[in-house]
């Protein structure tokens, strides 16, 4: 495709040319714009190296201006090691593509059932018009072979929230997996050992250096050994499991969002001292005596919120997480919910993401997006792109992104 900003280019290249060379005198006018429209064009090329300023509408427009090509000026980070990999993949697919990140599809081997995991992950910045040089709080863990045990493997994503929400999730998704390795008890009662591990590392990030007071991070964490599969859940991030029953392929989702919007943990906090209102509420435009709210899918802009009796703080939308050590008294805490499930040859994959995802993506539709390609790192960029698109649609900011998608394959019932 020929870029129209090229042929502008090149048309200007001839008329000066014409100009100084020829019979007609230049205009110093027309000599100005042209540098102008050259040094413009520098310009974008150097910013759109800063790919986690842009949304991917405007990238798309710079590419199409020709401010962007396929390949970046800048050098672009690959992702982690694997036991086995196939060649890295940008995260928007199509010609002339500017690589956002390197996807990798890495294997492991479950040998005690004879099967293998193929993964991939794709963590992305959101958008943040107002603050540019926001980091990206979410993170991610990967750890195959646990304990040296081949049928033992953990995919993790931690989304930080707060001043210090990146410090938080990175603290704990280094800490976490560790603890969980070094539990004796982690492949016989992996439950518990869930369990204790989110509460130690809830201890040691309150006894950290980092000021979680008012920061912490979700973890939604996926624990396979051999045919089954562990989910441990704090926050509002997600697992969903993809299900064939009847030729169709199903979400089953393998947590569930810990918010107040759940009516068993708003009456837990509450219990705990907490005050559970709305925005508008606090602010005194709606009632506070009235439940006004409906359900997370219609009143996710102002959703309600956990306050202290006597001031207007902390303001969390969840009910659970690791760290908020001031939310801890008036009832948010880092126990997990834990949840198993058999693999079976019936179960295609499953997904592991944050909230960046799952804010205006059903679970159903991930799946579905999912099982639309073969290769899991092009779901990864479709699912990536649909979300960025979907934030902007409703907001002027997108969140930060991370998706694990792991493959199950060659899993018989025999």
């Amino acid at each position: 495709m020929q870029n129209p900003f090229d042929d502008f280019i090149k048309a200007s290249e001839c008329w000066i040319k014409q100009a100084i060379f020829g019979k007609n005198h230049i205009p110093l006018w027309g000599l100005f714009f042209f540098l102008s429209i050259v040094c413009f064009r520098t310009f974008l090329k150097q910013l759109v190296c800063k790919l986690e300023y842009f949304p991917p509408e405007l990238l798309n427009y710079f590419w199409r201006m020709g401010a962007m090509h396929g390949k970046c000026c800048c050098k672009c980070s690959t992702s982690s090691d694997g036991d086995d990999k196939e060649e890295p993949r940008g995260v928007y697919m199509g010609q002339n593509t500017h690589i956002l990140a390197n996807l990798s599809l890495d294997f492991v081997d479950v040998p005690s059932h004879r099967f293998r995991l193929g993964y991939t992950v794709l963590t992305q910045r959101g958008y943040y018009p107002e603050s540019r040089d926001k980091e990206n709080q979410d993170s991610y863990c990967i750890r195959t072979n646990i304990q040296g045990n081949p049928n033992v493997h953990f995919f993790g994503v931690f989304d930080g929230h707060g001043l210090f929400g990146t410090q938080c999730s990175n603290f704990v998704k280094d800490r976490l997996i560790e603890i969980l390795s070094n539990d004796a008890a982690l492949v016989d009662d992996p439950v518990n050992a869930y369990s204790a591990a989110f509460l130690a590392t809830n201890d040691e990030l309150h006894n950290s250096e980092i000021d979680d007071s008012m920061s912490g991070t979700t973890a939604i964490t996926a624990l396979v050994i051999g045919d089954k599969l562990y989910v441990a859940n704090v926050g509002d991030s997600r697992a969903v499991l993809a299900v064939n029953e009847g030729g169709k392929v199903l979400a089953q989702d393998l947590s569930c969002d810990q918010t107040p919007f759940r009516k068993d943990e708003c009456e837990r906090v509450k219990l705990c001292g907490a005050r559970v209102l709305s925005v508008d509420q606090v602010e005194g435009l709606k009632d506070p005596g009235i439940q006004s709210w409906g359900d997370e899918e219609t009143d996710g802009n102002d959703p309600p919120r956990l306050w202290v009796q006597d001031g207007m703080y902390p303001g969390t939308a969840f009910t659970r997480s690791v760290g908020d050590s001031m939310a801890e008294r008036i009832g948010v805490i880092a126990d997990p919910e834990v949840s198993t499930v058999q693999l079976t040859s019936s179960h295609p994959f499953f997904v592991v993401a944050s909230d960046g995802v799952f804010e205006f993506l059903s679970s159903q539709t991930v799946v579905d997006m999912v099982n639309k390609y073969a290769d899991p790192r092009d779901a990864c960029s479709a699912i990536a792109a649909q979300s960025y698109k979907l934030w902007l649609e409703h907001e002027n900011r997108t969140d930060d992104i991370t998706i694990i998608i792991v493959q199950i394959k060659d899993l018989t019932n025999v």
